[in-house]
This record gives C-alpha cells, structure tokens and sequence, in this order.
C-alpha cells in the first residue's frame, strides 16, 4: 500500500475509531437518563433516541472501525497478526461488534416498550434491561480505551506468526 492511500486509511480508521467511542459515550449517558430519571416522557424519548443512535451511529463506526483496522494492519509492517498488541485489537474490536449485535436486542426491546409497542415486558425486566444498557455501555467504553491505549503504546511481543523462522534468518545471512 502506498503512502497516501495508508495515510488515507489511517486517518478513516482514527475518525471512525473515535467517533464509535464518543457514541457509545453519547449512548452512556442516555442510558443513565433513562435509568435515573422519572420522567416517562424523557425517558421514552431517551430509549428511542438511543435506539437511532445505536442503528445509525454506533454499528456503522464500529464495522468501519474493524475494517479499516484490518486494511491499516495489512499495509504496515505491523501485521494483522504478527504482534499481540494488532492480534488483541482486533480480538476486542470483533468481539465489542459481535456482543452489540446480540445486545441489540435488549436496546430495541427498551425503545420499544417505552413507546407502549411492547408491554410484554414487565417492571422487574425493564428495570432490569435498563441497568443492563448502562452496564454493558460502560463496559464498551473500557473495551475501546485498551483498544486505542494499545495503540498508542503499541507493547512489545510479537505472534509465532511475527517472529522469524529459523530457516528465514539462516537465507538472509547466507544471501
């Protein structure tokens, strides 16, 4: 890959990067709206508001995070899979979109049941499902702080697959 296109890349990967955190940021705070206030007119508009947020911002950065994640580390000498700190990203990166796509769910339930669509839910579980948004939120916030401290300090320690072969070492000092 050439110089512009990785520079190209690398500036999508650290706007997309930083816009999935400030929205899961953006998420957070709804969601300790909707679990603190009492107001049911706020609270419905917050899990609604939530809901576009997560559709519209939160799964999109995230996708375009992973990918251009992936196109960054097979441009560089870093590798996607030569040293731990890439291997542990993408690990945390595919994993956070894995648990948001099954977590969709409990969002769109919340949005829902507060707009009435859903009153199959009864106060013990949204209560519960609301703590759960907050919870799982937070947790996402951490997830993408090691990712991007493990890109800033990039640790040392490379994969079996980064680390040269005997037989590679013996060619270059005999060639």
């Amino acid at each position: 890959m050439g110089p512009r296109l990785r520079k190209a890349v690398l500036v999508v990967h650290v706007l997309s990067s930083v816009g999935w955190f400030g929205s899961v940021g953006a998420f957070l705070a709804l969601a300790l709206v909707g679990l603190l206030s009492e107001d049911r007119q706020l609270v419905a508009a917050v899990y609604v508001g939530a809901r576009l947020v997560t559709w519209w911002v939160i799964v999109p950065l995230g996708f375009l995070a992973l990918v251009s994640g992936v196109i960054q580390s097979l441009g560089t000498q870093w590798g996607l899979v030569r040293h731990y700190w890439v291997l542990i990203k993408l690990v945390l990166t595919t994993g956070s979109l894995v648990l948001l796509l099954v977590h969709l769910r409990v969002i769109d339930s919340t949005a829902e049941h507060r707009m009435g669509a859903a009153a199959v839910h009864g106060a013990d579980e949204f209560d519960a499902m609301r703590l759960q948004l907050v919870v799982d939120s937070a947790a996402a916030l951490v997830v993408l702080i090691v990712a991007t401290l493990l890109s800033i300090l990039k640790p040392r320690g490379q994969t079996p697959f980064g680390q040269p072969r005997l037989a590679d070492a013996e060619n270059a000092r005999a060639g």
